[in-house]
């Protein structure tokens, strides 16, 4: 492989990314008033921010859209064509609209103007043109000037598309900020992913419980309460006094640890043997709780009590990793 010609490939693309960094940096330093007061107007809107583009502006409303929707502020994209045939009717008055468009003279966006007016609504325009007629009529504007292209012809949208989406990312956060987001919020908007599932499933939520729950009587011979263990597939089994309060744990190690002692396990019972101070974990905590208890404990499984400390399920590491939690 002609080690020259990599070179060269090498040198073309960090200058895409040196040029498109550079139009970042430039933003960081332009930002002024006119963006502290899109927040502003956006943290009253008691509607939805509509964001508006088309072409390679579209796509980038569209992360935008996405990107504030999923951070605690309402959004959804309109493509300029669709809102001109009907979809105009999904604004209210009570919107902010974000219109994107790098010249600021997009025909198809501009022609919205007049029914957004009419609205009543705040519009915010999203441009790489202050001078240009979007900038001009929008309520406010946000400036996504640069001074070049990535690419060399100085055609295909790569720095102002790049910039634009900066931006609005840069939005989103403030917002968040601003709203006080947490990563709880976050997990409700993303109940798919792996940290929905980390901050959305409860203990409860993955036990097991009712006749999954391994549990025997205390005095229970040690041949039923392996039965149960056995039965019941989780390596464990609770035992419960005769109040029906926890009285302990017998495990799989607890088995061997027996074993070791004697090979003659006639005649005891699992009072004998059981673990008096079992791990527990309330049915209301976060499954990734449970699963913190375990490493620190170094324990494979969990005893589930209720508020009023009474047993009702059981769990261990494998419920967990199943449930995508660990």
């Amino acid at each position: 492989m002609d080690t020259s010609v990599n070179r060269q490939r090498l040198e073309a693309a960090r200058q895409v990314l040196a040029i498109e960094a550079e139009a970042i940096s430039q933003l960081a330093e332009r930002l002024d008033e006119q963006f502290a007061r899109a927040v502003e107007a956006i943290l009253a809107c008691t509607g939805r921010v509509v964001v508006i583009g088309i072409g390679k502006s579209g796509h980038i409303g569209r992360k935008i859209a996405a990107t504030l929707a999923s951070t605690g502020t309402p959004a959804f994209f309109v493509h300029p064509a669709e809102a001109a045939h009907g979809d105009l009717g999904m604004i209210t008055a009570d919107d902010v609209v974000l219109m994107l468009s790098n010249s600021g003279e997009s025909d198809e966006v501009l022609t919205l103007l007049p029914a957004l007016k009419r609205k009543g609504l705040t519009l915010i325009s999203l441009t790489g043109r202050p001078e240009s007629t979007l900038a001009r009529e929008a309520d406010l504007h946000l400036n996504a000037q640069i001074e070049k292209e990535a690419c060399p012809l100085g055609l295909a949208p790569t720095a102002s598309t790049t910039a634009a989406l900066a931006l609005g990312d840069a939005l989103a956060v403030t917002l968040l900020s601003e709203r006080g987001f947490e990563p709880e919020d976050f997990a409700l908007s993303h109940p798919g992913g792996s940290l929905g599932r980390r901050l959305l499933v409860h203990v409860r939520d993955v036990m097991h419980g009712g006749d999954a729950l391994p549990v025997v009587s205390s005095g229970t011979s040690l041949k039923d309460a392996l039965l149960e263990m056995t039965k019941k597939g989780l390596g464990m089994t609770a035992v419960l006094d005769d109040a029906d309060q926890l009285a302990g744990i017998f495990t799989d190690g607890d088995l061997r640890r027996t074993l070791d002692k004697t090979l003659d396990l006639a005649g005891l019972t699992v009072d004998a043997v059981m673990f008096r101070t079992p791990r527990t974990v309330n049915e209301a905590r976060l499954a990734s709780e449970a699963a913190k208890l375990m490493e620190e404990h170094k324990v494979n499984g969990l005893l589930v009590l209720d508020d009023a400390g009474k047993l009702v399920g059981a769990l261990n590491m494998h419920d967990l990793l199943k449930a995508g939690v660990v």
